[in-house]
């Protein structure tokens, strides 16, 4: 079965790959130079955590049906409009959850954390592979470990998940549009 490639929506999700990975590099890097350790660690873990609940979303999208948003919708049900549509755009919605937000998140927890390890090792003189290696061995084990997690909850409650962002969808959408 041959399927065809959409070129617009490539070029798009390429496009918006650079310019997250360009926004979030400029700002964690503004940040970061002048913080102390507690907020480069808080910006740290903010990025690990918004790829875990992206690639949750990602994961649960795909994973969820339609037919019980079909009847939410149905009875005008805040949020599930919004729901059928991400589940009928379940491959966009997952290649911009796992693969923009996901990689983009990963590859910039990736630099912040050299970041860190550089300024330790900067500051206390340390030699040595150890501080890095302790650091990059943290970040990955708590990314992998979170989205293991995260995936397993996403395929057993993909309907309650996609819910709440159809929910939050819906509010954002509201919000805008009382601007």
């Amino acid at each position: 079965m041959k399927t065809k490639i959409d070129f617009r929506w490539l070029v798009k999700i390429i496009l918006i790959s650079v310019a997250g990975t360009t926004v979030f590099t400029i700002a964690s890097t503004e940040v970061l130079g002048r913080a102390g350790y507690v907020v480069s660690f808080a910006v740290l873990a903010v990025f690990v955590v918004l790829g875990i609940i992206f690639d949750i979303i990602g994961v649960a999208v795909t994973a969820a049906t339609e037919a019980p948003f079909h009847s939410m919708a149905a009875h005008r049900q805040r949020g599930a409009a919004e729901s059928l549509r991400l589940i009928k755009n379940a491959d966009k919605v997952s290649s911009f959850c796992n693969d923009v937000v996901g990689d983009v998140t990963g590859i910039i927890s990736g630099a912040t954390a050299g970041l860190i390890a550089a300024r330790l090792m900067e500051g206390a003189a340390a030699e040595g592979i150890l501080v890095p290696l302790l650091i990059s061995g943290a970040v990955t084990g708590l990314t992998v470990g979170g989205k293991a997690i995260g995936k397993n909850g996403a395929i057993n409650n993909s309907t309650a998940i996609v819910l709440r962002v159809g929910k939050l969808i819906n509010i954002l959408r509201l919000k805008s549009k009382l601007k």
